[in-house]
C-alpha cells in the first residue's frame, strides 16, 4: 500500500492511494462510515503506532472493499489534483540520517568513506511533494540536494540486532536531503544546515515494505531542472538497512514513524566540476523505483 498525508477541502487527512487511480481514499472518512471502534487512528503516525504492519493494511484494505461495495465510493475520495501533499508522517524523533553511506559520494566531497556519521534533520524542516521551498540565499550561496531513500520505523526498537532489524520496518519513502554545504563546512556539524525551513522534502507516499520487497537493489534518480544529476542505485550502501537501524538502535530508542535517511550517491551539486549548486526556481525531481517521484521547487 501507498500511504499519503494531504490536505483537502480546508482539512489534513491521510489516506491510501487508490489502485491505478491519482487519488487517494480518505481513511478518516472510512474509519468513520465503515469502522466498528470509536477510537479509531487519526493521523498516519497514529495508525502505524496503534496496529502491527499488517494488522494495519488488512484493517485498510476491509475499509476500503465497504466503500467500493456501498455504492459511493466517490464520496470517500481525493483526487490528486485537488490535494497538497504534506510530509507522509512526523516522525517523533528528528528525522534520522547517515552520511558518507555511499562510496562515491563520499568520495567526491573528499570525505573518509569509513568515517561514517550520524546527524538529525529538525522536523520542522519536513514539507511534501511539490512544494515549494525557500530559496536561503540570505544566508547560503551552496544550497544542495541529495536524494535519498527513507526508512520509516514500524514498533518500538531498542539496542536490537542486525538480524532482527528489518522486522521493524514498516515501509519506505524518499527523501531529498537539503544542504548549505558551506555552513555544513563553517559549522563542523551538519544539524543547522540540513534543518533550514523546507530541508527536508518528504513523500510523496510511504510505500510498505510488501510492495518494496528489495529496497537494497533499488534505483535512485535526482534530476535538476530535468536534467540527471545522481544516477545510482542502494545497493551502493555501505551499512545496508539492517546495519543502519541496529547502530541507530544502540544509542536512540527508535518509536514507530521514525525515519531514518539512508545516505546518497554520488552526483550532487557540490560534487560537480564546477560545483552547480541550486539557484531560485530550480526545480528537483528525486525518484526511487517502487515509491515514486518527490518533486521539490526551489523559491526565486
Amino acid at each position: 500500500m501507498k500511504f499519503l498525508t494531504f490536505d483537502y477541502r480546508d482539512h489534513t487527512y491521510y489516506g491510501v492511494k487508490v489502485k491505478r487511480e491519482e487519488s487517494a481514499w480518505i481513511l478518516p472518512k472510512l474509519f468513520e462510515a465503515f469502522g466498528d471502534e470509536e477510537n479509531y487512528p487519526k493521523t498516519l503516525l497514529e495508525g502505524i503506532s496503534k496496529y502491527h504492519t499488517l494488522d494495519f493494511q488488512e484493517h485498510v484494505r476491509k475499509l476500503v472493499e465497504k466503500a467500493q461495495q456501498s455504492g459511493k465510493a466517490d464520496k470517500y475520495k481525493a483526487p490528486f489534483n485537488e490535494i497538497t501533499f504534506r510530509a507522509p508522517v512526523t516522525p517523533p524523533n528528528n528525522v534520522i540520517a547517515f552520511g558518507r553511506n555511499y562510496k562515491s559520494h563520499a568520495e567526491e566531497l573528499n570525505n573518509e568513506v569509513h568515517s561514517l556519521y550520524v546527524f538529525t534533520k529538525a522536523a520542522t524542516s519536513l514539507v511534501g511533494d511539490e512544494e515549494t521551498i525557500p530559496n536561503h540565499q540570505d544566508i547560503t550561496s551552496q544550497l544542495d540536494y541529495e536524494g535519498e531513500l527513507g526508512v520509516v520505523i514500524g514498533k518500538r526498537a531498542e539496542k536490537i540486532q542486525s538480524s532482527m532489524a528489518l522486522d521493524y520496518i514498516y515501509g519506505y519513502t524518499i527523501i531529498n536531503d537539503i544542504t548549505a554545504r558551506d555552513l555544513q563546512k563553517e559549522h563542523h556539524q551538519a544539524f543547522l544546515s540540513k534543518s533550514l525551513k523546507g530541508g527536508c522534502p518528504m513523500g510523496p507516499f510511504i510505500v510498505t515494505k510488501d510492495e518494496l520487497p528489495n529496497p537494497e537493489q533499488t534505483s535512485i534518480v535526482t534530476k535538476v531542472n530535468g536534467k540527471i544529476r545522481q544516477d545510482g542505485s542502494t545497493r551502493e550502501m555501505v551499512l545496508k538497512l539492517d546495519e543502519l537501524i541496529a547502530e541507530v538502535s544502540k544509542y536512540v530508542t527508535l518509536e514507530p514513524g521514525d525515519v531514518i535517511a539512508t545516505g546518497t550517491p554520488s552526483g550532487v551539486g557540490a560534487g560537480m566540476k564546477p560545483p552547480e549548486y541550486l539557484q531560485p526556481g530550480d526545480e528537483v525531481r528525486v525518484s526511487i523505483n517502487g515509491i515514486g517521484t518527490l518533486t521539490t521547487y526551489i523559491g526565486k
